[in-house]
């Protein structure tokens, strides 16, 4: 799939834009890898919603961005998930991966832009097993 233009990038190109909501899963890791922050808050939404870190939260795409520069710092490396079916109603999907580290589920609220590109509103990157 080419390039669409999208968020310019510090040297001036532009971001690839998610143009199926499974396309967004996809690119956080692409970026995440490249340890490109910004690159993975332009796949929020300005006032998007993160439940992390785990037990907290993270409000706006500047927050998330921050967020990532710290999680980034330390080099994590991620792999991709299988994604399982994405429930799309009108211009809201949620999208959601099995992840392989046992955190139980991934599950991401996405919203069609004027433009036809998703992004993420709600973002809850791991659900932990209520205490029994």
């Amino acid at each position: 799939m080419p390039e669409t233009p999208g968020h310019p990038h510090e040297d001036g190109s532009a971001y690839a834009k998610a143009m199926r909501p499974e396309d967004i899963t996809r690119l956080f890791v692409e970026r995440s890898n490249a340890g490109d922050a910004a690159g993975v808050a332009a796949l929020y939404e300005e006032d998007a919603v993160m439940a992390y870190p785990p037990g907290d939260r993270t409000v706006g795409r500047e927050a998330i961005r921050a967020l990532w520069e710290k999680v980034l710092a330390h080099r994590p490396r991620f792999e991709p998930e299988q994604p399982l079916p994405t429930l799309v109603s009108g211009d809201i999907a949620l999208t959601s991966t099995p992840p392989g580290d046992g955190a139980g589920a991934r599950a991401q609220v996405v919203r069609r832009q004027p433009d036809g590109s998703w992004l993420r509103l709600l973002d809850q990157p791991e659900f932990v097993p209520p205490a029994r």
